[in-house]
C-alpha cells in the first residue's frame, strides 16, 4: 500500500516541481489535501467530500481552517519513507476518505476503531506524536491497551510507522490528520454553530466553522466508537510570535473536543517546555467547566505572570525522555506538564 502519507508526499513533490522552491511547502498542503485518504478501502466510508469544498480560490483561502501544525519538509521526506510506507503501512494506518482542506476527513466519515485495531482494549490517544518515540515506548510497556495517534503532517506519520514497524508492536494505529478536525469526526462529537468562528477559520469543521461542546452527538456515526482513557498533547507546535498564539492547538474549544473524546474520570497530560505555553494550557484545563486540575496550587513558576499561582503537575512517569524534549533541557527550556481530569 502506498497509502495517504506516500500519495501527498508524491503529489506534492510533483506539484512542487511546477510551482518552484519558493512554493514548496504550499504545494505539499495542497497536495496533501488532494492525497488525504487516497485508500483502495475505506471500509465503507463516503469518499465524495465535494460538498464542502469552497468553490473558488479565494473562497478557499477565506474558509478553510487555520491548522495549528505546518506542512514544511512534506516533499524532503518523500523518497526515505517509501518504503516503509508500502510495506507497513496497511498494518498501522488507518484509511480515511479526504475533506474538503488539506489534512481533514470527510464530515461524515466512519472510522471503526474496533475494527482498526482488531479488538476492543483501553484506549490512549496521543496526538502529534512526532517520530512516534513515547508512541511505541508506551506500545511496548502496556500491550493490553490500543494506542492511536493522530499526525497531520505526512513524514512524521512515516517515521511512526517505521518506529512502530521496527519494535514490532501490534497495539498502534496511525491516523493521519489535522487532529482539531479530525477527533470531532472520529468520536462522534456534537458541533454547534458558531458564526464568531466563521471569519477567523478556527472552528472544527474542514472549512474553519462550528464549535465541539464537549458532548457526544449520537446521531454521528462516530458516536459508536469507545472512548479514551487518556489524551496525550506533548509538545505541540509553541507558536511563538504573539500574533500567532491563535494558531495553537491547546485552546478553549480544543478543551471541549477532548472532554468529547475522553471517557468520564479520563486524563488529559499536556507537557510543553515554552512557558508562556504552559501558563496557557493550564489556564485552558482550569478554565473548563468539564476539566479539573489535580495540581492547583502546586509548582508555582517564578516566571510565571502569577508567579504563586502554580498548577503544574510532575512530570509523568510514562513519558520516556526523548531526543525532542531533550534538546529542549539542553536549550534551558525544562517542561511543564499539565493534567486535566474529565468531570463526570
Amino acid at each position: 500500500m502506498q497509502g495517504q502519507a506516500l500519495q501527498g508526499c508524491r503529489d506534492a513533490a510533483g506539484v512542487a516541481d511546477a510551482a518552484g522552491v519558493a512554493d514548496a511547502a504550499d504545494a505539499a498542503g495542497a497536495a496533501g489535501a488532494a492525497g488525504a485518504g487516497n485508500f483502495g478501502d475505506n471500509r465503507g466510508m463516503h469518499e465524495d467530500a465535494s460538498q464542502n469544498q469552497p468553490k473558488t480560490a479565494a473562497d478557499s483561502k477565506r474558509r478553510q481552517r487555520v491548522r495549528s501544525f505546518t506542512m514544511r519538509g512534506q516533499v524532503r521526506m518523500a523518497k526515505d519513507f517509501e518504503d516503509v510506507l508500502a510495506e507497513h503501512g496497511d498494518t498501522y494506518i488507518i484509511p480515511a476518505p479526504k475533506g474538503g482542506a488539506t489534512a481533514s476527513i470527510a464530515e461524515d466519515a466512519f472510522i471503526d476503531l474496533r475494527k482498526a485495531f482488531g479488538r476492543d482494549a483501553e484506549l490512549i490517544v496521543e496526538i502529534g506524536p512526532g517520530n512516534g518515540e513515547q508512541l511505541v515506548h508506551a506500545a511496548q510497556q502496556h500491550p493490553e491497551r490500543n494506542f492511536l495517534a493522530v499526525e497531520g503532517w505526512g513524514p512524521g506519520v512515516a517515521r511512526c510507522v517505521a518506529n512502530a514497524a521496527r519494535a514490532g508492536v501490534t497495539n498502534v494505529r496511525v491516523l493521519e490528520a489535522d487532529a482539531a478536525q479530525a477527533l470531532p469526526v472520529v468520536f462522534g462529537l456534537e458541533i454547534v454553530d458558531d458564526p464568531s468562528f466563521v471569519a477567523g477559520g478556527f472552528g472544527v469543521t474542514a472549512l474553519g466553522t462550528g464549535k465541539t461542546t464537549g458532548r457526544v452527538d449520537p446521531s454521528r456515526p462516530g458516536s459508536a466508537n469507545p472512548r479514551a482513557l487518556e489524551v496525550w498533547t506533548f509538545f505541540p507546535d509553541p507558536w511563538r510570535k504573539a500574533r500567532h498564539h491563535r494558531r495553537r492547538l491547546v485552546s478553549d474549544l480544543f478543551a471541549n473536543t477532548v472532554a468529547g473524546v475522553l471517557q468520564p474520570g479520563g486524563v488529559w497530560r499536556l507537557a510543553t517546555d515554552w512557558r508562556d505555553y504552559a501558563w496557557q494550557m493550564r489556564d485552558v484545563v482550569e478554565g473548563s467547566e468539564h476539566f479539573a486540575n489535580p495540581h492547583v496550587g502546586e509548582r508555582p513558576d517564578p516566571e510565571d505572570r502569577e508567579p504563586e499561582r502554580g498548577g503544574f503537575a510532575p512530570r509523568f512517569e510514562g513519558r520516556m525522555l526523548t531526543h525532542f524534549e531533550q534538546r529542549g533541557h539542553d536549550a534551558g527550556r525544562p517542561p511543564h506538564d499539565i493534567v486535566g481530569v474529565r468531570r463526570s
